[in-house]
């Protein structure tokens, strides 16, 4: 038997009262969480610049589009304007791989997406990276 008023009253939690997550924890797990974001990030910071040591390089990490197999290069130097077709031979605007002197560490397919994605569309970068925080935040350790 169902008394007149209380039908409706026990619908499920949305799981999106951001606000009320955050009011239902005490400033010990708030403080908590903030730290455990504070850790994520620092840490993959560490990782960064680890990589920058152990590659000798500011941008340890790369992405190559390769479309047909034939591959190309545009090189730009570090502190320079503009790329460096200036100091090609003449006539050549792009390096081939007859011309690059170098080796290859490592070789992650399809990871370099994730780079061309965040660098295209930075709104979706920011949002993403609004939504880890926010379940980090909002995570309850049990």
């Amino acid at each position: 038997m169902v008394r007149a008023g209380t039908v409706g009253t026990h619908l499920p939690a949305s799981g999106l009262d951001i606000f009320g997550d955050l009011r239902k924890m005490n400033k010990r797990q708030l403080y908590y969480q903030v730290l455990n974001f504070a850790m994520i990030v620092s840490s993959a910071l560490m990782i960064w610049k680890g990589l920058i040591v152990l590659t000798g390089s500011e941008s340890p990490i790369v992405v190559v589009l390769r479309d047909n197999g034939d591959i190309k290069f545009l090189t730009k130097g570090d502190n320079n304007e503009v790329d460096d077709r200036g100091l090609y031979k003449e006539g050549q605007n792009w390096l081939e791989k007859k011309d690059v002197v170098g080796r290859a560490r490592g070789f992650l397919p399809y990871v370099g997406m994730v780079t061309i994605i965040m660098n295209d569309y930075p709104k979706f970068k920011y949002a993403l990276l609004a939504v880890m925080g926010a379940y980090v935040l909002l995570k309850r350790e049990s």
